[in-house]
């Protein structure tokens, strides 16, 4: 990495100066403690070969049965995507969508994606077309591959099917399994600088920023860019010269489309808690389950642990982040100058355990695609299970429409254009830690 990089934290816009990171540390915000630059040695060869064991297990994990479902000598073989086409067989087609994007289409772009970004920087060849935008798709996807999530929707669909029948799991589980750790591994083991500064820049845009001259941030490749060498699309929009993103000095209408979609989500909670999200249907009976009766099902059979994290994921999570939501709003719409470093780090916790909530989701999907034998044993999704999957969709995009600089404007005295660099107390030193 070079020195002095000038860095506009994404989280309270504070510009500062990265220093040279030694091998296994990290840089954090001066301000508001946000993880600014981490070193990560060999990032491209170990997220490389990462990557391509990852490829092979993603292919092994969909060609061959996942779970088989056996019940009075009557065995149903399922694969990953049983359940998203036995969802849209029932009219769930939404969400069998969301399904088949978070566990299957965005793990495997992300690897496709990274082969194609790496493979040129490992073996010296031609960046392919696109280079760039490719990689920006690459971090868009990321918070949507949610495998880990899934594999806890397995443990707990196991679990209520254990007194109906025997579960015999496949090739393509161990696989599934070992994928979860190996993609969690190229993440970890990727470091973005890395990659982007093999896209080449101008010579305008190497220099660091003068005294008073306005500069924005990128919020996909972190490039501090001077207003007046922005590129402009055919909208007349500022986009950043080496990713293509477009620039913004603050969210567009962030707050707007924060309330709308926590409004949105809201609505959808009370249905989500008290719909069934699937019927059961065991030798001609039939049974309606919401979320809390799966989470006293799990306590009745002594599995108190999973029964938590059912609770915590698909019943306190939605709310908690709704009530943190909602409380960051007002807070920021009141101009409070209260703990904005304690309320920065509530925004992260917002974006990152919204993800875990579609355990619930999950579940349904494994239990539709394995248990479909007619009065014998079946399972159908229900109206409960389309209101869940929305409130995790819509608080996971209120976190991402929040822009959480907004928090710190009230301590600015003044807000007037782009991000100005000043002579003296405008660049601070980021705080390097080290792993």
């Amino acid at each position: 990495m070079a020195a002095g990089i000038p860095t506009l934290c994404p989280e309270c816009d504070l510009l500062q100066q990265t220093p040279p990171l030694p091998p296994k540390s990290s840089a954090q915000c001066a301000r508001c403690g946000h993880t600014l630059h981490r070193h990560r040695p060999d990032s491209v060869e170990r997220t490389l070969a990462l990557t391509i064991t990852g490829l092979v297990l993603f292919a092994v994990a969909n060609a061959f049965p996942f779970l088989s479902f056996e019940m009075q000598g009557r065995v149903t073989e399922t694969t990953l995507m049983t359940g998203v086409e036995e969802l849209a067989a029932q009219g769930k087609g939404e969400v069998a969508a969301v399904v088949f994007f978070t566990s299957i289409l965005a793990p495997g772009l992300q690897l496709a994606l990274l082969l194609v970004v790496l493979a040129p920087l490992k073996w010296g060849g031609r960046l392919p077309p696109g280079f760039p935008t490719l990689f920006r798709w690459f971090k868009r996807l990321v918070p949507w591959g949610m495998m880990d999530v899934f594999m806890i929707g397995i443990l707990v669909s196991v679990v209520k099917l254990t007194d109906m029948a025997h579960i015999v799991p496949g090739v393509s589980l161990y696989a599934f399994v070992a994928l979860i750790f190996v993609l969690a591994a190229a993440q970890a083991a990727l470091d973005p600088d890395v990659v982007w500064e093999r896209v080449p820049l101008r010579a305008a845009l190497r220099r660091p920023p003068a005294a008073g001259e306005p500069v924005l941030g990128c919020d996909v490749c972190e490039l501090v860019v001077p207003a007046a060498a922005a590129d402009l699309d055919a909208r007349g929009r500022l986009r950043c010269p080496r990713c293509a993103d477009v620039l913004h000095r603050r969210k567009p209408r962030s707050l707007e489309r924060t309330w709308a979609l926590v409004i949105a989500a809201s609505v959808c909670y009370l249905p989500a808690n008290l719909y069934p999200v699937m019927s059961v249907t065991s030798l001609g009976q039939t049974q309606a389950d919401t979320i809390l009766s799966g989470v006293l099902f799990l306590l009745h059979h002594g599995m108190w642990p999973l029964a938590v994290i059912v609770f915590t994921a698909s019943i306190f999570v939605p709310l908690l982040k709704l009530v943190m939501l909602v409380f960051l709003l007002v807070s920021v719409q009141l101009r409070s100058r209260w703990r904005p470093r304690e309320r920065t780090r509530m925004y992260r916790i917002t974006e990152a355990i919204g993800r875990w909530s579609m355990v619930d989701v999950y579940v349904v999907t494994i239990l539709v695609a394995l248990v479909h034998l007619g009065n014998l044993a079946s399972i159908e999704a229900r109206a409960g299970a389309v209101f869940f999957c929305a409130v995790v969709i819509l608080t996971m995009l209120a976190a991402m429409s929040f822009d959480p600089r907004l928090i710190w404007d009230a301590l600015e005295q003044s807000h007037d254009g782009a991000r100005t660099a000043h002579p003296a107390g405008g660049h601070a030193a980021a705080d390097a830690a080290h792993a």
